[in-house]
């Protein structure tokens, strides 16, 4: 378990912080496999690998009660064996504390099957 998944998610409101971005450089070194998406509005995502559809599936649910839980929600594309998850905070166009815990906490979760 690292620091960042024992964390849990604060609101975030129009107006707070962007992690920025010597500090995203930092977060992201204590997370398994993520980048950030750049290209328009800052983004963590990662691809994660499984056996066939089920296991997505399983998975993608999995994601699903951890966002609820956190009242943070990604994006997840589920595919046949594969799930991608976008971490971002939409009320401020980018990245926020919020997206490396839930981020640190959907490897937990994966860690976990």
């Amino acid at each position: 378990m690292t620091e960042l998944s024992k964390k849990t998610c604060s609101a975030c409101e129009i107006g707070a912080p962007l992690v920025p971005h010597d500090q995203q450089t930092d977060l992201l070194k204590d997370l398994d496999g993520w980048i950030i998406d750049d290209s328009d509005i800052s983004k963590l995502i990662k691809e994660f690998k499984f056996k066939n559809y089920e296991q997505s599936i399983s998975f993608a649910n999995l994601i699903a009660e951890l966002a609820e839980a956190q009242d943070h929600h990604p994006k997840i594309t589920l595919e046949w064996g594969r799930v991608t998850l976008e971490w971002w905070s939409h009320k401020i166009k980018g990245l926020h504390m919020n997206d490396f815990i839930c981020a640190a906490k959907s490897d937990e979760t994966f860690h976990a099957l």
